[in-house]
């Protein structure tokens, strides 16, 4: 049995007491904890209460929103991590419009790499390849 955190209610804290079991999984022999859809990253947390932590760090200080739900702001740091992952996850990685591509080697007479840049953002995309063939750039 675990306590689990939700939104408060006024000023009164809410927890939840929620059974979580642990399975033996025969496949890879270790023991694993069930996942829940409501709880969040941190299993003693809720989702509706992480919501809220990152809704309150969006208007306040880290420091100003620990104080307020009386958690630690270690806590309030790694629960808004996890909200705003979602929105950056529902946005997706827009991709490059402006792309470069050049072959570069560290000394002379040694073998060249391709490397593909963002020219805008200006930063490497992709470096590898063996040569400076066309079949090495394909790779990307």
């Amino acid at each position: 049995m675990r306590w689990i955190r939700d939104r408060s209610c006024g000023d009164t804290r809410v927890y939840l007491e929620g059974e979580i079991r642990r399975v033996f999984c025969q496949s890879c022999g270790k023991v694993k904890q069930e996942t829940l859809g409501w709880l969040a990253d941190k299993p003693l947390y809720t989702n509706r209460f992480a919501w809220y932590v990152g809704r309150r760090c969006r208007a306040a200080p880290i420091q100003a929103g620990a104080r307020e739900l009386r958690v630690d702001w270690h806590t309030v740091k790694e629960v808004e991590k996890q909200y705003m992952r979602e929105p950056l996850r529902r946005a997706g990685r827009p991709g490059p419009r402006v792309m470069g591509s050049e072959e570069s080697s560290s000394k002379k007479g040694h073998r060249d790499r391709s490397v593909v840049s963002d020219l805008e953002r200006r930063r490497v995309l992709w470096g590898g390849g063996k040569d400076r063939s066309e079949a090495s750039l394909d790779l990307f």
